[in-house]
């Protein structure tokens, strides 16, 4: 439905992400480095134009195009206000601006991270929809990238370039705030600018989400920080949540948009092939582009000169509001700030799983013919309209896109582009006939029981910070009124915003909850399964019965939450409950929900980083679980001697270089096999260390009396910092195993232990390989890859025959493991590998050098998955028993056995000789995939 039709407009959100899209990617360059002066001038019309100049606010407004019906006016503009990239709304409805100043004022980017930039604050104290009263509520800050508003003149701020997340407070009622305090340490990182976390949402499950971190905050009573690890959520400018407490992401750097939405991110970056209707990412701006697209005329439609595919898509807001029409509530919007334009989604649920569809097909929701229009993020507003932050600027890249000689720099000299900068303006939009809501909100001297109301508000804004201020306050006077409006009322999202802030107060009685679990109204069945997890997570596993029980319901959405929740809360019984769920139904949703929990793709959208400080985003949640409690737990106690860097600390009055413990950097004990840290952790470590004594004798002081887990996660920190890349990851589990395999009580030496560590198995070039199946697959070093070329049925066996009897300890499988996990290289342990398919990349991707092989490295660069493109899907074995035998015909009983995982299958046993050593699959895929062996390590111990 195209129209043509002029406006105005306006806007507001609680900086829902946004940074600003600022340096938006485009093209399909993914983050690359900065164009280089190319040898001869790109391809495109550089002829020398009329410049862009600044217009006048009364007059861009006459340049939107919007459908019948919607006006756009402006709220807040220059010279009041500049590079706005997002706004916030406290619970007196005030508004703060997140004014990125220093951002591109030149094509250069010169003096970027200047501390010029602001978080302004804004009141209407009339009514009258006008701002008139203006303070600078943080000043001189480097690029803000967030100001989430808690409690009465509490906010919480986040910088560009700054590892940690503040809570600046206004003390005085001035509205410029004067104490400023660190409230959650490692939050942000240093790093490229579309790298950084951005935005922040308060969800309906009382948890704080973000962009780019995989991981969640919450606020517990008394003001301690939780956080809990999440899958890559993909984000990059920009989160929100709708009505139900899914969060939504968009991600310029993919060219997707929106990503990883089909179930709150908490459960997993889990996406479906048709996401999107067909040509969703094709934007349609306004005719009469200028072509300034980063990614060259590979992204210019022509002749419009306009974009041609998503490259900047941020800002993301699911309207929630009451005072526009009703047929947008519930619809995804997100801007485009290099197409000049906002995006109207319609989100289609059908059976379990959500598509997307332009609400306008060949048109959008907002264009402009202003050049310099950037929206670069939405916020529901307390009047019940939204807002939009327009940054008005001329350059939109950051500076490594717009590197001399590049495409875009000489688009930005066309027109002077770069001339432009420093102007923002603020838009509301609303609709004909439909007055704002011009109620001033006063939440913060409001009664609990007034807040108790609020929860039942038909705007979304005022629900949501009215949950947030009663769980803030932990007053527990409201619990009758809200169990009340729980079992009675009429309003289905006020009871659904009851339930969960009787669960932030700690008052969601169990009772109550399984009432709900068989409430009439499917969508509280599924928010009575997430608000129960609280309780299953503190012991009340008796829930986990309810859940395989909700796997049962007719319901395919409950289905889907209940499975959800099993596979989550790693609930006993849980696959064979989703299984059960998938081959009983004939819900297309639950079956491609559940094949997705037995067998995780990986996300949609931006996992890596550069930040050597911050690097845990290409891993698995429990894995970047351990590393993040073991760096806690190293900067608390390990740093002192082993230094911030692991090269040591200086021993004070000695000689240069003299230090007080010996480098775990680039140290080969420490990355190789996981027995030689473990050892040394439980029990410690004394005399010469390569020759040289180290704090007197005394290298390592025994751990060995906290907990495995705490062991485990030290473990993998010292294995995985530095530089290092130690893999496999060492679970709790292998570190009982060990800690029960020794009744050390005194220190080790190095003479003692080095014996006792189980080392690879040389000479793999001589090794034979076969298998039962696909047997001219066997051998890795021709073919790359073994796998059963089917699914994996009992009796399926892989062999391996070493050149003479060896005492064998360990043998290690990799199968295929999802792009990006950050695996070491599947040589990288010693034994047989690939060296041509996954090696250094991960480690370069957590910031460090990749690790030294710690044993010998055999296989054909080139070759394997990489070599011969994308492999098939495949897994560990689903069960096996390892046997061993001397001659290839008397073979042992099984002296190992267990379950396979993936990306590698580790069996260990009690060092027995063996010359042949046959792994045989004795168990059932869940998703009918191959086995598949990519890489195999064998260890042998010399005594």
């Amino acid at each position: 439905m195209p129209y043509n039709r002029p406006v105005s407009f306006n806007l507001t959100r609680p900086w829902q992400g946004a940074a600003v899209v600022l340096a938006v990617l485009a093209g399909s360059t993914l983050l690359a480095q900065a164009p280089q002066t190319a040898p001869a001038p790109p391809p495109g019309d550089f002829l020398k134009r009329p410049p862009v100049t600044r217009l006048d606010p009364a007059v861009q407004q006459q340049m939107f195009l919007l459908p019948p019906g919607y006006k756009i006016e402006p709220v807040l503009t220059d010279p009041l206000i500049e590079d706005p990239v997002g706004v916030t709304f406290d619970g007196n409805g005030r508004m703060y601006v997140l004014e990125m100043r220093s951002y591109m004022r030149d094509a250069d980017g010169s003096n970027s991270r200047e501390p010029i930039s602001r978080i302004s604050r804004h009141e209407d104290r009339d009514g009258d929809g006008v701002y008139e009263t203006h303070t600078v509520f943080a000043d001189r800050l480097v690029l803000p990238r967030m100001a989430f508003p808690l409690e009465d003149g509490a906010v919480l701020v986040l910088e560009t370039d700054n590892r940690d997340l503040y809570k600046y407070t206004d003390t005085n009622g001035d509205g410029v705030a004067d104490k400023k305090e660190v409230v959650a340490a490692g939050f942000g990182r240093v790093t490229n600018m579309e790298w950084q976390p951005g935005g922040m949402v308060w969800a309906l499950d009382n948890w704080l989400y973000t962009t780019y971190n995989p991981f969640r905050l919450r606020i517990a009573p008394g003001g301690k920080i939780l956080r809990e690890e999440t899958d890559v959520n993909g984000g990059q400018w920009g989160t929100n949540q709708d009505n139900y407490g899914k969060t939504w992401f968009v991600d310029a750097g993919t060219e997707i948009g929106p990503v990883n939405f089909q179930v709150p991110i908490v459960y997993g970056a889990i996406n479906v092939p048709d996401n999107f209707e067909p040509d969703f990412q094709t934007p349609y701006s306004a005719p009469g582009g200028l072509s300034d697209m980063q990614g060259g005329m590979n992204r210019v439609r022509m002749p419009e000169g306009t974009l041609n595919h998503f490259t900047a898509a941020a800002g993301p807001e699911i309207y929630r509001g009451d005072r526009l029409p009703a047929d947008l509530q519930g619809d995804l919007l997100f801007t485009e700030p290099v197409g000049r334009l906002v995006r109207r989604a319609k989100v289609v649920v059908t059976d379990g799983l959500t598509q997307l569809k332009n609400v306008y097909p060949k048109s959008e929701f907002i264009r402009s013919t202003d050049p310099l229009f950037r929206p670069v993020n939405i916020a529901n507003a307390p009047d019940g309209t939204f807002y939009i932050s327009d940054m008005y600027t001329g350059i939109i890249q950051d500076a490594q896109f717009v590197g001399p000689g590049s495409y875009l720099r000489r688009k930005v000299e066309q027109y002077a582009l770069d001339k432009q900068h420093n102007w923002g303006r603020i838009w509301r939009v609303t609709a004909d006939g439909m007055t704002p809501d011009r109620t001033r909100p006063q939440m913060y001297a409001a009664s609990a029981a007034t807040l108790v109301q609020y929860l039942q508000h038909p705007n979304g804004w005022w629900r949501d910070t009215a949950q947030k201020l009663l769980v803030l306050r932990q007053d527990k006077t409201v619990v009758p009124a809200l169990k009340t409006m729980v079992r009675s009322s009429t309003n289905q999202l006020g009871r659904i915003h009851a339930v969960w802030t009787l669960e932030g107060l700690q008052a969601l009685d169990p009772i109550l909850n399984r009432e709900l679990l068989h409430d009439a109204d499917p969508q509280m069945r599924i928010q009575a399964i997430r608000a129960s997890e609280t309780a299953y997570k503190s012991g009340n596993v008796t829930y986990a019965v309810d859940y395989r029980n909700m796997t049962r319901d007719p319901d395919p959405n409950v289905v889907i939450q209940a499975m959800l929740t099993l596979n989550l809360r790693k609930v006993s019984g849980a696959v064979a409950a989703i299984q059960a769920a998938r081959d009983t139904t004939q819900s297309r949703g639950v079956k491609t929900i559940a094949e997705q929990l037995l067998k995780p793709a990986r996300a949609i959208g931006q996992p890596a980083s550069n930040d050597a400080g911050m690097g845990y985003l290409n891993l698995t949640p429990d894995e970047r679980g351990s590393l993040q409690r073991g760096e806690s737990t190293y900067r608390e106690l390990c740093f002192s001697c082993h230094g911030n860097d692991g090269m040591g600390t200086p021993m004070a009055g000695a000689p240069a270089g003299t230090t007080m413990a010996p480098p775990l950097a680039g140290s080969t004990r420490v990355t190789g096999h996981r027995e030689y840290v473990l050892r040394v952790l439980l029990s410690g470590l004394t005399g010469p260390v390569n020759g040289k004594e180290y704090n007197g004798g005394a290298v390592m002081v025994p751990m060995g009396a906290n907990s495995d887990q705490w062991i485990a996660d030290v473990a993998n920190y010292v294995r995985n910092a530095f530089g290092n890349t130690g893999r496999p990851y060492i679970t709790p589990e292998q570190a009982t195993l060990t800690r029960r395999g020794s009744n050390r009580r005194s220190p080790w030496t190095l003479a003692e232990l080095e014996p006792l560590v189980p080392t690879p198995v040389g000479n793999a070039d001589a090794w034979k390989l076969s298998a039962s199946v696909n047997l001219d697959a066997a051998n890795l070093m021709t073919s790359g890859r073994w796998d059963t070329g089917g699914p994996q049925r009992p009796d399926m066996w892989f062999q391996i025959e070493l050149p003479q009897v060896t005492n064998v300890a360990e043998v290690q499988l990799d199968a295929t493991a999802p792009t990006g996990r950050g695996n070491a290289g599947l040589g990288g342990f010693g034994g047989l590998g690939v060296s041509g398919s996954r090696g250094a990349a991960p480690a370069a991707a957590r910031g460090g050098a990749p690790a030294a092989p710690t044993g010998p490295v055999v296989g054909i660069s080139g070759r394997g998955a990489a070599g011969r493109g994308a492999a098939p899907a495949g897994s560990g074995p689903a069960a096996f028993v390892l046997t061993v035998s001397s001659d290839g015909t008397n073979w042992s009983p099984p002296v190992a056995r267990g379950q396979g995982t993936t990306p590698t299958t580790v069996i260990a046993f009690r060092p027995l000789a063996a010359k042949f050593i046959r792994i045989t699959q004795t168990g059932t895929s869940p998703v009918n995939d191959p086995w598949a062996v990519q890489g195999i390590r064998v260890y042998e111990t010399k005594r």
